[in-house]
């Protein structure tokens, strides 16, 4: 397999993803009257009044936190909280702040070292989309008929009780799919690609993209970001393999949703709470265990080429997921040991805003609550600073962001991974039972004999002695082991 050219600093990035409407709200921003209470229990068309004024005054957070990407949900003029539905692709929502605080948005991230990654909506647009709009005026006269996929007059864009005679995502009216076969849709949708990287975005998130089945549209589509930013990141949401557009032509990398699969069938495996993950893709979960787990890691890992791996966005929750830690029945241990593990994989990692702070919420809306700035006495501070520690471990040893990963045990609760580079070998355990576990691992080929192995906090440890390493894990727990500077 050839290895794709993929952006070098995805491999140093930690993500942090921001629905706006709930991060943070700004008074510099003016806002409608009829909003709901910041912190109101979210509902499907409710508003809160987030902004990218209110993201940049909270940016000292972020950087605190360790973060150094972020990605937006959607930000463009839309007629939906989450602005997927989106109105003029142009024109960042007035009540965002407009391109103005984009622009001020980038400009501040930037000079911190924080790239900034937009969500592009290309598969569908709203009903308040002009060109759809037009349609909706005048008919069969319209000039842009070909815009989308028509059947039938008058358009049944409202009327609940009747399936709309065009294309939509999902059957919903209020999403008109786009005839990405017409010419001047796929010029106006490669515009705003490269419009935006031109306006200083480090990449895309695709929504949807796999559903834009066409190869020859994400080719040119490539060509023209790249064109602008060779190193733009431009990453799919596509919930399961995807090889078919990571072979360096297309797209950069996918959402690793598969990983966080595995994650979910591991780190809180049986405990699982079904009845929020059934509503989801990543149901059923797989079976539990380390072994499970393990041959999970194994297929992923050999999916994609290692350039490709090395930039996957790998994430443990999202906006169109349950949060882990409800999907955990609030175990704190089973989100504190996937985010071990997402943090000495290959790939991104990419946190959910609020995660790091214990935020819980079901499926959508009540994953989307506002963060309460407000309110540090409701935030878990020693899960924070368990992330700014992981983030920071990430960012201080390269080898967890660039060296090789293999694979050390996998069996009933215990997994184990190596990541290497140059002379520096980081060995990370994890006990997923909840009884303390004395492991014995192989680690023959990987460490010299005779090697002191420690804890990175804790120096936790022992001696390589024939080719083994001997330690008791206490329970649902993890260590990341590295050669003693003694040994």
């Amino acid at each position: 397999m050839v290895d794709p050219q993929t952006p070098e600093w995805v491999r140093d990035a930690v993500f942090y993803q921001i629905f706006p409407d709930r991060f943070a709200r700004s008074v510099a921003v003016p806002k409608p009257r009829h909003l709901d209470e910041w912190g109101a229990a979210p509902t499907y068309h409710g508003y809160q009044g987030g902004d990218l004024i209110g993201v940049v005054e909270h940016l000292d957070y972020l950087q605190d936190l360790g973060i150094n990407a972020i990605y937006f949900t959607p930000v463009f003029q839309s007629a939906s909280n989450h602005r997927y539905h989106t109105h003029d692709y142009e024109k960042v929502d007035p009540m965002l702040g407009g391109n103005v605080a984009l622009r001020r948005l980038i400009d501040e991230a930037h000079a911190r070292g924080i790239r900034v990654v937009l969500d592009g909506v290309f598969n569908h647009a709203s009903r308040g989309f002009f060109q759809f709009h037009d349609i909706m005026e005048n008919g069969p006269d319209s000039a842009y008929l070909d815009w989308f996929h028509i059947s039938g007059f008058p358009l049944n864009a409202y009327d609940m009780d009747k399936k709309p005679n065009y294309g939509a995502w999902w059957g919903l009216p209020a999403l008109p799919k786009f005839n990405t076969g017409s010419p001047e849709v796929r010029e106006f949708l490669w515009n705003v690609g490269r419009e935006w990287i031109d306006f200083g975005i480090d990449g895309w998130r695709l929504d949807v993209p796999d559903e834009i089945n066409d190869d020859s549209f994400w080719r040119e589509f490539r060509r023209r970001v790249k064109a602008g930013n060779p190193d733009a990141y431009i990453v799919g949401e596509v919930w399961t393999d995807a090889v078919r557009w990571l072979k360096g032509d297309m797209w950069d990398a996918v959402m690793n949703y598969r990983l966080t699969r595995a994650c979910i069938a591991y780190f809180i495996g049986t405990e699982v709470d079904e009845n929020e993950l059934r509503q989801t893709s990543l149901y059923p979960p797989g079976p539990p265990g380390g072994q499970a787990f393990g041959k999970a890691i194994e297929r992923l890992i050999g999916l994609y080429a290692p350039a490709t791996t090395a930039v996957m966005l790998n994430l443990l929750g999202s906006h169109d997921m349950p949060r882990f830690l409800t999907l955990a029945r609030a175990d704190r241990s089973a989100l504190r040991l996937a985010t071990v593990f997402q943090m000495t994989y290959p790939g991104a990692p990419s946190i959910y805003y609020g995660d790091e702070i214990g935020m819980q919420g079901g499926h959508d809306p009540a994953n989307r609550g506002a963060f309460l700035w407000h309110r540090t006495e409701t935030w878990d501070t020693e899960l924070l600073h368990e992330y700014q520690r992981l983030i920071a471990l990430r960012r201080a040893r390269p080898t967890l962001r660039r060296g090789t990963y293999k694979i050390v045990a996998a069996a009933a609760e215990l997994f184990a991974h190596a990541r290497q580079l140059g002379d520096e070998t980081l060995i990370v355990v994890f006990n997923t039972a909840r009884s303390s576990s004395r492991i014995e691992l192989n680690v023959n080929g990987l460490v010299a004999e005779g090697t002191v192995l420690e804890d990175v906090w804790t120096r936790q440890g022992g001696r390589v002695e024939g080719g083994k390493f001997r330690i008791e894990l206490a329970p649902r727990s993890s260590l990341i082991l590295a050669t003693s500077h003694g040994s």
